[in-house]
């Protein structure tokens, strides 16, 4: 089931946000996360804010979904107005899978998010997808509607890792869904998922040169974690599959990182790799820079200027909130300035651009010598003034984080 609510304060009715959240908000930028709660089977491993179409019973109304995010993107204009919003510059549509949704129907709500917020003229417009669902027509279709990117939800092409992740799509399915949205023109992405229980380093490394094969523009590979409340964690509880190993996640990102450089792909984000700057997905680049993005969708999660809220989780709650006219956030919280530091060295330390040194406290200025000694972040580039973390690092990210917070 999906993950429970972090603890926060009341959220006003009116989604109303402090004038200190608004100031200046027109000389940063802004990105819209459009949350999609369906998906046709409920993964094992997943603890998203998702539901299978039984699960929501009498519920299960994705037109009644669509109205109230369209209503919510016209409450995010009222309440970003007085701050001069500029035009949004990336929408992310997650998921869920949002292609349960016919293209029409994510085009609605992208129109919405440009008549009521702008869009940039070169805006980043992404939609996950699986590839079952990525035909040439929708891929065509969601071109016309203005999207940009589709990042397909690969994960591994072995049938046995596949199984134990409960994905359903055929692997085969991967190439033809790449092909055809090369073909209309967008940007591909792959999510891979490594350390499944049962996965050899001979099979990640399969899914690995598969994948490069395809030569999609950006690549995602991402640790499994075995969250408490899903059907995986209870597999493992009770023994009937391994729980992953540290050292065995750490072979397989290095081989990772091997494999994604020799094809000619960057490490910019340490689980994302890209052909090249133009293809850093830039809707999460502004997340790991705490920039401000508008989450709309039931359990969606904001951010703007150290205001920090999130939606309701059900579909029926969220779409009842948004009938009568209140908003849909069930609570927030606004970080005080110790707490935006932290969080400021917690995600830039993970980005191959680094942390600026001079962001950092007296003594955390101190630590980074150390962290160089000990081989975890780069020396020529602290001494340009950037805290910029070694393959060694990257894998020891906590590490380096714990001892940039001293105290």
């Amino acid at each position: 089931m999906p993950s429970t609510f972090p603890p926060g304060d009341p959220a006003p009715p009116d989604g109303a946000l402090p004038a200190t959240a608004l100031e200046g908000m027109a000389a940063r930028t802004l990105g819209v996360y459009l949350h999609v709660p369906f998906c046709r089977v409920r993964c094992g491993y997943c603890d998203f804010n998702t539901y299978t179409l039984p699960e929501l019973g009498a519920d299960a109304d994705t037109g009644r979904y669509l109205g109230a995010a369209l209503a919510e993107v016209e409450l995010a204009g009222r309440v970003l107005a007085p701050g001069d919003p500029p035009p949004a510059s990336t929408v992310f549509v997650g998921g869920g899978t949002p292609t349960m949704l016919a293209p029409a129907a994510l085009g609605a709500l992208l129109g919405r998010v440009r008549d009521t917020l702008g869009l940039t003229d070169e805006a980043e417009v992404t939609t996950e997808a699986n590839p079952d669902t990525v035909t040439p027509r929708v891929a065509e279709e969601l071109a016309a509607q203005g999207f940009t990117r589709v990042s397909l939800g690969m994960q591994s092409v072995v049938p046995h890792v596949l199984r134990t992740l409960d994905r359903t799509h055929d692997p085969a399915n991967v190439e033809r869904a790449v092909a055809a949205v090369r073909a209309a023109g967008l940007q591909v992405s792959l999510d891979l998922i490594y350390g499944t229980p049962g996965e050899s380093l001979e099979d990640w490394q399969s899914s690995l040169e598969t994948a490069v094969s395809l030569e999609p523009d950006h690549v995602s590979a991402y640790a499994l974690v075995v969250e408490e409340g899903t059907r995986l964690a209870a597999q493992v509880r009770r023994g009937e599959l391994p729980a992953p190993e540290d050292d065995d996640e750490a072979d397989k990102y290095e081989l990772a990182d091997r494999v994604l450089a020799a094809a000619g792909y960057h490490w910019y984000e340490i689980s994302n790799w890209a052909r090249g700057d133009a293809h850093r997905c830039r809707h999460n680049v502004a997340y790991w820079r705490g920039g401000d993005w508008w989450g709309v969708g039931p359990g969606a999660h904001s951010h703007v200027g150290g205001v920090r809220w999130w939606n309701v989780k059900h579909p029926q709650a969220y779409a009842d909130r948004l009938a009568e006219g209140l908003s849909p956030a069930h609570a927030r919280e606004v970080l005080d300035d110790g707490q935006r530091h932290d969080e400021t060295v917690l995600l830039r330390s993970r980005l191959a651009e680094g942390l600026p040194t001079d962001l950092l406290s007296a003594p955390a200025r101190t630590a980074v010598a150390g962290l160089v000694a000990d081989g975890l972040v780069d020396g020529p580039a602290a001494v340009r003034g950037r805290v910029v973390p070694t393959l060694r690092g990257r894998l020891l990210a906590d590490t380096v984080v714990h001892r940039l917070l001293p105290g």
